[in-house]
């Protein structure tokens, strides 16, 4: 692996905070799904226990913020899209997911700024996920 450069910007994952930043708030989100009623919508789509989605997620998030690619290590390429073809998502389940992770990243305190840019490509990526109309 090469060292950064010097002028190279950080990446998500380093402005989160590492490893630790980017654990505690896939913790809080799926703490959130779990606690809330509100999140109840996309709750159920998950299995009775999410240990499983905490780490898939986590693993996930780590290489798309710029991060150690793990998933990509452990399970291969994340295909989001096929795998999630199996579960009926649309636009509730989006904005649900959307909301829970927006609250996640306002518990743990993301800087605003970072928020801002990452509920821009959570809403992308979210968005591309929809598998059914509505």
């Amino acid at each position: 692996m090469s060292s950064p450069k010097p002028d190279a910007s950080p990446t998500p994952y380093e402005l989160l905070g590492g490893e630790a930043a980017v654990r505690e708030l896939v913790d809080r989100f799926y703490d959130l799904m779990d606690l809330e009623e509100e999140f109840a919508g996309i709750r159920k789509l998950h299995p009775p226990t999410l240990d499983d989605s905490r780490d898939k997620l986590f693993w996930f998030l780590s290489g798309w913020l710029g991060g150690p690619p793990i998933y990509a290590e452990k399970i291969g390429h994340p295909m989001l899209r096929a795998r999630h073809l199996p579960f009926a998502i649309g636009v509730e389940e989006r904005d649900l997911w959307l909301q829970c992770m927006s609250r996640a990243m306002d518990d743990v305190g993301v800087d605003p700024g970072l928020q801002r840019e990452l509920a821009k490509a959570f809403f992308g990526t979210a968005d591309w996920m929809r598998n059914r109309p509505g």
